[in-house]
């Protein structure tokens, strides 16, 4: 390839951070994989109904105990130390202020139970629980007079009551039951799988409305459909949701439309009919796409929502944000001119424009648009990434905000101006040197303008090559953004520069640009990352005979497309990867996606085959560690074991690595540094040529517990 191609490139180094640092120590050190157990990850902003205080959430890994824990705290609007609401030792989540300003609620699964509704008394006292549902609350939002909560509950299992039982039997000091062996799995469903779920039976999930006061709950919703996503009317009459119940299957499309029922509905029983659709529900929307999200503007006239039009472009069409009346009637789309896909929408106090977040360019800003539709303006914009958000009465909003040098923290926009209230990860920051982060811009082998994030190593000299790790993002639909990443910050520790592209297939760009690799995956999309590699090797970067590839998930897919395509890379990493695409059919969890975009395996096997890497394992050369969970149903092991046997069948270097007990995203610490480690290792060993072995070694075994217990 030419650099020829790579003709007005562009490069932004990004600013100072949004709020100045404390001053770091002397000799602040590399990241180190032990690191990343430091970091904590803060999330869930909720603000107050007097605009006083925000609550959030704080998730700790614990890698002595291997175990996460998720702690709720609050934080005064106007600064100040944050005051610790839960205990350690338990997790919780999901945290909601009733709108009276009395209570905070939140999900937490305490005493070996599943997550159930607490609520702790904001005066004091301890958290008292107010569910205790067999099954488990999925989810739950309070009513605008704080007397009624609406939960999200699946129809419960028998083994579900009965487990209930057992445990008061246990509380009672009775012998348990012995447990039954478990029944088969019985299948009758189009989709059977989901990852962390697994097999999928008839069992759905619908809306309850619980009185507070009496504890007593009532079914809203029944039927052979899923209901989720509730939002109540500012009036607490209604009840807004999302729902697949206009198709014959949901299981066949992608369709889900908003309907409204009125709170105090009594559902049929359980026991009803498969096609109950319930009483008194009205249906919002129309579009053939999947709608979602809604949001009530503050006079209850209107319902904001994220809306998929383009039904054929499926995972790669841009989700934009609608709008219709709460009565039914016509609805307007109000972001076709922007084509940036947005998500959690809501209605500013006045109720005349309307929030979300969008991705675009490689960031996720906080975005504002009238309800009549017009420009689109950045409320929190630039090189950062909003992850959640909640708005408050008088116009502040507290946001969850990555930065590239800085984690998640919570941040108040008060009158324009933009402050950052917590400081949860700067005592470990100060520690730390980290890596100079470019956003840059080049060009792809047919003139595509591409973008993507380039971490120079530490003490990086201009002009002197180093060795380089190309890292492809998920998905394929979505993108690098400007926020913290550990495992980057690492490579670049470590002495790697890092690519991150953002090739064809992401979101942030629009939806020409994300669906281009439309049923033609390892194409286009190889050919963008290659011309980062190409970009970083011309402006003497990257040391062409030192260069490393890996990505997990359609990252993982990347790399065996691109070790199947070429032999510059001296070493790969695939995670949770496929590249025998038909091997997925009827594994994994992709059934509707595979018809939609690549047609059936047996009436379109031309298409499979060319986009399936597996039938070029002949051309790969590179040495290659497969690795992944052993109950991941999003990309199942089986893909890496297929890579691995025939890599091995035919005398190339490669190694499999399973993790017990892992879905797709990793969460136990143990295995998530023995991933990382072996990261390091494996590009150690066949990129820099380090005498060091291709794996990390093995750890020692635990002591043998003494007698007694000791």
């Amino acid at each position: 390839m030419k650099l020829g191609f790579y003709l007005a490139v562009a490069l932004l180094t990004f600013a100072p951070p949004l709020v100045a640092q404390e001053s770091a120590p002397k000799s602040p050190r590399p990241i180190t994989i032990d690191d990343f157990f430091q970091i904590r990850d803060v999330a869930q902003p909720e603000l107050s109904p007097d605009g006083q205080w925000v609550a959030y959430s704080v998730r700790t890994r614990i890698l002595k105990d291997d175990k996460n824990e998720q702690r709720l705290w609050m934080i005064s609007t106007h600064g100040g130390d944050p005051v610790p609401l839960t205990a350690e030792g338990v997790s919780s989540s999901h945290p909601r202020l009733s709108p009276a300003g009395k209570y905070l609620s939140f999900l937490s699964a305490r005493n070996d139970a599943k997550n159930q509704v607490w609520l702790l008394d904001r005066r004091g006292g301890e958290a008292q629980r107010l569910t205790d549902v067999a099954q488990g609350v999925n989810d739950f939002e309070w009513s605008p007079d704080s007397t009624r909560l609406v939960l999200i509950l699946q129809d419960p299992k028998p083994e579900d009551a009965a487990a209930a039982e057992a445990a008061k039997e246990k509380d009672k000091d009775k012998p348990a039951a012995k447990p039954k062996t478990p029944p088969p799995f019985v299948i009758d469903r189009l989709q059977f799988k989901e990852d962390s779920a697994g097999y999928l039976d008839r069992r759905r999930t619908h809306l309850y409305v619980l009185d507070v006061a009496s504890k007593k709950s009532t079914q809203v919703t029944s039927g052979d459909f899923d209901d989720n996503e509730p939002a109540w009317s500012p009036d607490g009459k209604s009840l807004a949701f999302t729902s697949n119940r206009s198709t014959p299957d949901p299981d066949r499309n992608y369709n889900s439309d908003i309907w409204v029922v009125a709170a105090d509905n009594v559902a049929r029983s359980a026991g009803a009919s498969p096609d109950d659709k319930g009483a008194h529900l009205a249906k919002i929307t129309t579009n053939p796409g999947s709608d979602r999200q809604a949001a009530w503007s503050p006079d209850g006239k209107w319902i904001a929502y994220v809306t998929q039009t383009d039904v054929k472009a499926m995972i790669y069409a841009t989700h934009h944000l609608a709008i219709a009346p709460s009565s039914g009637g016509e609805a307007k789309v109000l972001t076709l001119a922007f084509d940036r896909s947005v998500r959690r929408p809501r209605f500013s106090a006045d109720g005349r424009s309307i929030y979300f977040i969008a991705d675009a360019d490689g960031t996720e800003n906080l975005c504002r648009i009238a309800i009549a539709g017009g420009e689109v303006t950045r409320p929190i914009g630039g090189h950062l990434s909003v992850s959640s958000y909640s708005l408050g009465k008088d116009g502040a909003v507290a946001a969850q905000i990555s930065t590239l040098d800085r984690p998640d923290e919570i941040f108040l926009l008060n009158e324009n101006q933009l402050s950052r209230l917590t400081k949860t990860n700067d005592a470990l920051l100060s520690q730390l040197r980290l890596a100079q982060v470019d956003y840059v811009h080049f060009k792809s082998k047919d003139g595509t303008p591409i973008a993507g994030y380039l971490y120079k190593p530490l003490d990086y000299t201009p002009g002197k090559k180093v060795p380089t790790l190309l890292n492809p993002h998920g998905g394929p639909v979505g993108q690098y953004s400007a926020s913290f990443y550990h495992l980057a910050e690492l490579y670049a520790a470590n002495g790697y520069a890092v690519l991150l592209p953002n090739p064809r297939g992401s979101s942030g760009y629009g939806q020409k640009f994300c669906e281009a690799i439309f049923g033609d995956w390892g194409n286009k999309d190889f050919q963008d990352d290659m011309a980062m590699v190409d970009y970083a090797v011309a402006q003497g970067i990257a040391d062409p005979e030192k260069l490393g590839v890996g990505g997990w998930s359609y990252g993982g897919m990347s790399t065996d497309f691109i070790i199947a395509q070429t032999t510059r890379f001296k070493a790969a990493i695939s995670g949770a990867s496929i590249a025998l695409i038909a091997s997925g059919f009827g594994h994994d969890q992709y059934q509707k996606d595979y018809f939609s975009e690549l047609g059936y395996p047996w009436e379109n096997k031309a298409v499979w085959e060319k986009i399936s890497p597996f039938y070029r394992v002949n051309d790969i050369t590179t040495p290659t560690l497969f690795m992944g969970g052993d109950i991941d149903w999003n990309v199942p092991i089986l893909g890496s074991e297929q890579m691995y046997q025939a890599l091995k069948s035919i005398g190339r270097t490669t190694e499999l690595v399973v993790y017990p007990g892992e879905h797709h995203g990793f969460t136990t610490p143990s295995h998530i540094k023995d991933r990382l480690e072996r990261y390091l290792a494996w590009y150690a060993h066949y990129v820099k040529g380090d005498s060091t072995p291709a794996r990390p070694p093995e750890p020692p075994p635990a002591p043998a517990k003494k007698a007694g217990g000791e």
